[in-house]
């Protein structure tokens, strides 16, 4: 069963995505063409459009922030990939209360979910590297306590 901070990013990655394809698309359609969707009340609402307005806003940055971790060029990545992956790199670098590891394994079920074949597999070796950079401490002190265990 798909908790409601799931769902939430789920409907993220689908506005994120759809905002890719119509970048002239204003987000407040998107949103609301996404509440359209029987199972969206079951989503938590205030994360979907932190994350929604928030990745539309910072997508400049977020782009610029993830593109060393590549290991194609930006408009080789698939635009699903590419919206999971900035959902993640958002929540990252704004949501510290949110444990990288969660994070970052949202994206890869995500990927599973509605990306390629080996989508995941990407997703997971970009994510894995940037919260190295954006969260070097957390990640440092995890991997500590996983080698002491």
């Amino acid at each position: 069963m798909k908790t409601a901070r799931r769902r939430a990013r789920e409907y993220a990655v689908q506005g994120i995505y759809e905002w890719q394809l119509n970048a002239d698309r204003p987000a407040s359609l998107i949103e609301k063409h996404l509440r359209e969707n029987d199972y969206f009340v079951k989503a938590d609402e205030a994360l979907f459009r932190e994350i929604l307005f928030g990745v539309l806003r910072d997508v400049t940055e977020l782009s610029k922030r993830l593109q060393p971790y590549y290991d194609r060029d930006e408009q080789e990545v698939s635009p699903v990939e590419r919206a999971i992956l900035l959902m993640a790199a958002f929540e990252l670098c704004s949501h510290p209360q949110t444990p990288y590891p969660v994070i970052i394994n949202e994206a890869i079920e995500i990927a599973k979910t509605f990306g390629g074949t080996d989508g995941h597999k990407f997703v997971n070796g970009v994510l894995d590297k940037f919260a190295a950079d954006v969260r070097a401490d957390e990640v440092q002190a995890i991997r500590s306590r996983r080698q002491g265990a």
